[in-house]
């Protein structure tokens, strides 16, 4: 298996964030049927399992934080071992997509000891793969800490507001000052109507990042929330589904 492609989606919450990283998941597995895809939700807030239909039990930050108790590490085993034991059993593992959640961090420090070791592991980890897609939070703190590192595409989420754009593009600073290894930077604009984009232009410009797209406002998406239905599962009529898969395929993947 040559490099996986790891594509990482930053952006504030609201910004239709998840639902691309969803709608990128369901084009890589209808489209790349023979490939293995890993999607890691590295949002202290997650959902991308309820976007993807997928149950969690466990996350990293609560097998990390299990280690800070002396009691939870059998006898015998280092509290290495046992964290990548922990961490191996929270990959929740599905027919076409694998998925691990990072979590909320539930104490102080709880990814200062063993963040070196977590890094290790996903670098193993992600090499079974194809495909890696990450859901980031806004101040993107594992790719910051290069918890995740090497990053093929970078797409930062915005919805149809100079606001949201502004918050772009202070993503955007945060990429360039931590100096995260990335190839490409991108910015899709979500819940776009017809006229917004041509007044937002200038806002974007002032940005500096390229424009891969845009992604409409979407009834189905809405109804799809509104009744907790996995977007995952949205038809091809979807109109935001027609717009990631458009986007999708003007990145060499």
């Amino acid at each position: 298996m040559g490099k996986e492609v790891v594509i990482a989606v930053a952006g504030k919450g609201g910004t239709g964030k998840t639902t691309f990283t969803a709608l990128m998941l369901r084009y890589l597995t209808n489209n790349y049927q023979d490939k293995a895809i890993l999607a890691v939700d590295a949002d202290a807030n997650a959902n991308l399992n309820e976007a993807l239909g997928l149950e969690v039990e466990e996350t990293i930050s609560m097998a990390l934080e299990q280690t800070k108790d002396p009691r939870a590490v059998p006898s015998g085993m280092t509290k290495d071992m046992f964290i990548q034991m922990r961490i191996n059993q929270a990959l929740v593992e599905s027919d076409q997509i694998d998925l691990l959640v990072m979590g909320n961090p539930t104490g102080p420090g709880c990814y200062c000891f063993p963040n070196d070791l977590l890094k290790n592991y996903l670098e193993k980890l992600r090499t079974n793969y194809d495909y890696v897609t990450v859901d980031n939070e806004a101040g993107m703190e594992h790719l910051s800490r290069r918890t995740i590192d090497d990053v093929d595409y970078l797409i930062i989420t915005s919805d149809s507001t100079t606001r949201g754009v502004r918050s772009a593009g202070r993503v955007y600073e945060i990429v360039k000052s931590v100096k995260i290894n990335v190839d490409k930077v991108y910015l899709v604009v979500s819940k776009a109507q017809d006229d917004n984009i041509n007044a937002l232009m200038p806002e974007i410009e002032k940005t500096g990042l390229e424009l891969l797209g845009t992604v409409p406002l979407d009834d189905q998406v809405v109804d799809f929330d509104l009744n907790g239905k996995p977007l995952f599962d949205l038809p091809d009529t979807s109109k935001a589904v027609q717009a990631v898969s458009e986007i999708a395929s003007k990145l060499p993947l």
